[in-house]
């Protein structure tokens, strides 16, 4: 809300509300001793540019990229894009235009997407950089353009020169290990799970498990942990068998697939296994309800996507300096704090 009018500035002034316009603006040229004196009356009693009315007011419109995984058959992605939606919907009013740059979660689809994405001209790009390695090569090419770019799911930007929306990934590691330590006096076996597509895909990976060690690491009582790990590609579930489960009182599965683990153990009636994963996909869930997943650590994506987008409202159309990282708390899911929709 203005504090003052131009028309105000301009009658204290002695000077017509253009020019006054003119130096609010920049705008061509004006007395330097004009500029003062309406820098002055500003100064005393305030002004505030209504932004979003000269916007509207110039029917101006904000294009912003979002290259992203399809999410036809990924979930997680799902409430990516829906997050995303919601937040068009609102600023839609506001000039906010998205154009969608989806890739099949495969190094081919997303090197031809990437290239999409470079030769498009937008305002702000929504970015989640799935392939890590071809994720930085894009972002130092895509920083020549010179406009704001915000990440989610995964942070990949050096000393967060662009804006994050999304965990932190080593910190959900570490609240993992914690988990896996409550009320344990014996000698716990645990077993961590990574069971990955066929291309591994970012960074959150492994600093989920970095921050999962990390914990045990800080606290060094702990001596009655013991630690193996296997890794699996979806491809090869049929891989798994009895004996990997032997003598193991816990699992930690690094991402959204604990529900490939817990299908192996009431399918062969393996009981007393703890269970921690990631995401609130309905596998997942199913499992949780059961008892055979005991903690999901939920990272909340439709969130993500609708702040992502806020921030690109908030830099580019509200001209606002706002906080480049944004971190999500991270949740406890246990199936007695989680209440489904009942049709």
């Amino acid at each position: 809300m203005n504090i003052i009018t131009i028309k105000k500035i301009a009658e204290l002034a002695n000077i017509s509300a253009g020019t006054v316009d003119r130096i609010i603006h920049k705008r061509g040229q004006v007395a330097q001793e004009t500029v003062d004196k309406v820098n002055a009356i500003i100064e005393e009693f305030g002004y505030t540019r209504n932004i979003l009315a000269s916007n509207l007011a110039l029917n101006k419109k904000f294009h912003f990229a979002v290259f992203l995984p399809k999410s036809e058959t990924l979930e997680y992605w799902k409430s990516q894009t829906d997050g995303i939606e919601k937040a068009a919907l609102e600023f839609s009013k506001f000039g906010i235009v998205l154009d969608y740059f989806f890739y099949d979660y495969n190094w081919a689809s997303f090197k031809e997407s990437a290239q999409k994405v470079l030769e498009f001209d937008c305002d702000g790009l929504l970015f989640a950089p799935i392939f890590y390695e071809d994720s930085v090569q894009f972002l130092k090419e895509y920083e020549k353009k010179n406009i704001p770019i915000v990440m989610v799911d995964s942070n990949i930007s050096e000393e967060n020169e662009h804006a994050y929306v999304g965990q932190d990934a080593f910190q959900s590691g570490y609240l993992a290990g914690r988990l896996i330590s409550f009320a344990v006096k014996n000698e716990r076996q645990v077993l961590i799970f990574k069971i990955t597509r066929e291309i591994e895909s970012t960074s959150v990976y492994q600093q989920r498990i970095k921050g999962f060690y990390s914990y045990f690491q800080d606290h060094d009582e702990l001596t009655n942990f013991k630690f193996s790990e296997f890794a699996l590609k979806d491809s090869g579930i049929d891989q798994l068998s009895l004996e990997m489960f032997s003598g193991v009182n816990s699992v930690f599965v690094p991402n959204s697939r604990a529900y490939i683990v817990a299908e192996f153990l009431e399918k062969n009636n393996i009981k007393g296994v703890r269970i921690i994963g990631f995401d609130l996909l309905k596998e997942n869930i199913e499992y949780l309800n059961k008892g055979v997943i005991d903690f999901l650590i939920n990272q909340r994506p439709e969130d993500q996507g609708y702040l992502g987008i806020n921030y690109l409202y908030k830099k580019l159309v509200l001209q606002e300096d706002t906080e480049r990282t944004h971190y999500i708390p991270l949740e406890i899911i246990l199936k007695e704090n989680y209440f489904p929709a009942r049709k």
